[in-house]
């Protein structure tokens, strides 16, 4: 957070929950406002990572088809060519 705006809100909490939030962030050695704001920095950090696995899983299965739908041209063109190379040792 160091050199970003920040803005001052209000939010409500049952007290146990802020108690939980008060806990730990006495145990990270952090405000209950740095605290908060790291549990939502790592939950968008989380959020980007998802989306980007679901993208590169993606990215694989489309890799994955192009090669199961070229698989048969390809071999049929190395077959093609291992075929002419025959003829042309006889």
């Amino acid at each position: 957070m160091t050199g970003q705006k920040v803005a001052k809100i209000t939010i409500s909490l049952p007290g146990p929950l802020l108690d939980v939030a008060d806990r730990l962030a006495q145990t990270q050695s952090m405000s209950r406002s740095r605290f908060i704001a790291h549990l939502l920095e790592k939950e968008e950090e989380a959020r980007i990572l998802a989306q980007m696995e679901e993208g590169y899983r993606e990215i694989a299965r489309e890799s994955r088809q192009l090669a199961e739908d070229t698989f048969g041209v390809v071999s049929e063109m190395l077959e093609r060519t291992t075929q002419w190379d025959d003829v042309a040792d006889d």
